[in-house]
């Protein structure tokens, strides 16, 4: 259905074409002012430069072309020339109502539906997950959902880094350790084990050691570029210890990021786009993109009109050895031929600004992608402890993720617990979704670009912008329907929804019209926190219409059924955009 934003718009849009002025004037908004009015309209401002007239003059005219229609209950000019907005009521009911009656709560699909890839999972094999990459995880999956929800194919891949120097540090402890394997000897012809010669805990160990050893032993470093060189270069054994690598943090890093609810459709890795990288850097070279300087090969990609100088994007070092960047335009290239997307789009740590504005432009110059194909980078701040500082282990070590989880999950079921009205059994279920809520919400409120402190005091709290009150008042609303079931209340949540009985209930029905268009917005933005903003402004106009209103004692049984209506659109609205931020409800709390 069409978002009421819109319907509005178009009404206002007849009255100025109905008195002579162009309708491009007639934008309509939300009210920066829900004192005075719900909506209002501006144009006559910008209309009466175009018209040589006073804006007070054109405002009057539009005002009377709506007087008399059912759309508005006061349609007011206001100095200087202002047009202030209230909707009917009744409009606004049958708005509710086809809301109720609509796929989605009514939520408008994409009418041209794209493909996009998400790109949002980084991280590396044989190390475990920290507390630095839950906001590419939470963030990527929530715009994953948003855009899935409007009806695009959305492919999401984690791109993990497995490739370079890392591995042979790894490949050359294991060496030192395990000498015994089949791996190294050199006069083995037989198939290599199919089981790892470590388990992802050992795995974990070996990678730290490895390169602290090569920061003071030169010839064990020696040995791992040396190995490195070999398995970039497709030496059997070598492929074999990297297979084993892969497929054990793989493994590792699929239950990681489930227990986050977090999930990709492909784990592809930099070592996907090797095979591209030879054909690309030829094909740079060949059109004279790519240059010598100080021994690297670079593209140029300052353009006209650029506000900073920009930096030559390097392509191959002096040394011979690709980059980052190489390997994301060889990722580019996989993905073109795979998938021909529609929109990429990158999220990262916003420290990676210049890297991604030096390969979008390298691809476009090159024309490994269409001009016109839309490339997005979403950097995101840091998340920072009480002392605004990046958060950080008591003993300033790097956090893992499972612990952080563990940790929130741990305080939820302690605030359950004190005012405790479930079982032990049940509390700690609810916890791990309570938890989860406070940990995501409190990074998805933010917006992306911004750092933030990661506060586990506010964040479990069941008062103020959090997750967990955003639960809360899904539950409260559940638990009022569930006591009219049992109360054999006739027409729960089946009745038509009436015009508003109260401002209260007023205010609750125009936070619900607002849902098609946040969810819009938010997708087409990549901004999850506006999901957050529209939750906690809905979750408190509900919670001032059920303090305000004694829904289930209400005697006139079609205005208790359209109520019971009313808060069951509620909780529909609120569970389909937790969902879109990765997050689930519990029965009770």
């Amino acid at each position: 259905m069409k978002k009421i934003l819109d319907l509005i718009t178009s009404e206002v849009k007849e009255a100025f074409a109905a008195c002579g002025y162009d309708e491009s004037f007639a934008k309509v908004t939300l009210s920066n002012r829900p004192d005075l009015c719900e909506y209002q309209c501006n144009g006559a401002m910008a209309a009466a430069k175009a018209y040589k007239k006073k804006p007070i003059d054109i405002a009057n005219e539009v005002v009377e072309k709506l007087a008399g229609g059912d759309m508005f209950s006061e349609v007011n000019a206001v100095m200087p020339g202002f047009i202030n907005i209230k909707l009917e009521a009744g409009y606004l009911a049958t708005y509710m109502n086809n809301m109720r009656e609509g796929d989605h709560c009514g939520c408008e699909k994409a009418k041209t539906p794209l493909t996009i890839i998400v790109d949002y999972g980084g991280a590396n094999v044989a190390k475990p997950l920290h507390v630095g990459h839950l906001r590419s995880a939470v963030i990527g999956e929530s715009i994953k959902r948003m855009g899935r929800f409007l009806g695009h194919k959305v492919i999401g891949d984690v791109h993990l880094g497995d490739w370079g120097l890392q591995m042979g540090l790894i490949i050359e402890e294991l060496r030192d350790r395990k000498p015994e394997l089949a791996y190294f000897d050199q006069n083995y012809t037989g198939e290599y084990p199919k089981e790892a010669p470590f388990t992802i805990g050992e795995l974990e160990e070996i990678y730290p050691a490895a390169s602290a050893k090569s920061k003071t032993d030169e010839e064990f470093s020696a040995r791992a570029h040396e190995a490195t060189l070999k398995l970039q270069n497709g030496y059997a054994p070598y492929r074999a210890i990297w297979n084993h690598i892969i497929d054990v943090s793989v493994t590792d890093l699929k239950k990681n990021y489930g227990s986050l609810n977090v999930t990709f459709d492909l784990w592809k890795g930099e070592s996907d786009a090797q095979d591209y990288i030879p054909g690309l850097i030829k094909e740079l070279e060949d059109r004279k993109l790519a240059y010598e300087s100080q021994g690297a090969l670079v593209v140029d990609i300052a353009e006209p009109g650029d506000s900073k100088e920009l930096p030559p994007c390097i392509i191959r070092k002096s040394d011979g050895a690709a980059l980052y960047s190489t390997s994301d335009l060889g990722t580019i290239l996989e993905r073109e031929k795979e998938y021909c997307p529609d929109w990429y789009i990158y999220i990262t740590d916003k420290r990676q600004e210049l890297h991604f504005t030096q390969v979008f432009r390298v691809a476009k110059k090159a024309g490994f992608v269409p001009e016109e194909r839309k490339m997005s980078h979403l950097g995101f701040g840091t998340m920072n402890g009480k002392d605004g500082k990046p958060f950080k282990t008591r003993d300033g070590g790097v956090m893992r993720l499972e612990t952080l989880i563990s940790d929130i999950d741990t305080a939820a079921y302690d605030k359950i617990m004190e005012n405790r009205s479930v079982s032990e059994e049940e509390a700690l279920k609810t916890s791990k979704i309570v938890g989860m809520a406070a940990l995501k919400y409190g990074d998805l409120s933010n917006q992306a670009s911004k750092d933030y402190i990661f506060d586990m005091d506010r964040f479990v709290s069941f008062e103020g912008n959090t997750g967990p009150y955003i639960l809360y008042t899904i539950v409260r609303i559940k638990s009022i329907l569930a006591k009219a079931s049992e109360l054999e209340v006739q027409s729960v949540c089946t009745g038509d929804i009436l015009p508003a009985a109260s401002g209260v209930e007023k205010d609750l029905m125009l936070q619900l019209s607002k849902y098609n268009e946040v969810i819009e917005t938010s997708f087409l933005e990549l901004a999850p926190h506006k999901i957050c903003q529209y939750v906690y402004e809905l979750a408190n106009a509900f919670n001032r219409f059920y303090h305000d209103t004694k829904i289930i004692a209400e005697e006139n049984e079609k205005q208790r059924a359209s109520w019971l209506s009313l808060i069951s659109l509620a909780k529909d609205v609120l569970t389909a955009c937790i969902d879109l931020l990765g997050i689930e409800a519990p029965e009770r709390m």
